[in-house]
């Protein structure tokens, strides 16, 4: 499954470190930080990052992106939000 979501263009991604290699190659850093911002949300205590279930993606900014990195700052501004609202 390849990712076709707008996240793949979006500015904030350019920060992450780029991943060429190992796990997580080709996943989806945008569907990554989706998942870690619900994470961060409900403030999840037991956190897993299931790279199989991401899309692949090669395009925009999310390009050679670290899924790792963008899930944790997901789970980071998740967190965040959790306790503003």
């Amino acid at each position: 499954m390849i990712c076709k979501k707008d996240h793949r263009h979006e500015q904030m991604f350019l920060q992450i470190p780029k991943s060429q290699g190992g796990e997580g190659r080709h996943r989806c850093a945008g569907c990554a930080y989706e998942a870690g911002l619900a994470a961060g949300r409900e403030r999840k205590e037991k956190v897993d990052l299931d790279l199989d279930s991401l899309p692949e993606s090669q395009a925009g900014t999310v390009r050679h992106k670290s899924p790792h990195a963008a899930w944790a700052l997901g789970y980071l501004n998740g967190v965040r939000e959790s306790y503003e609202g």
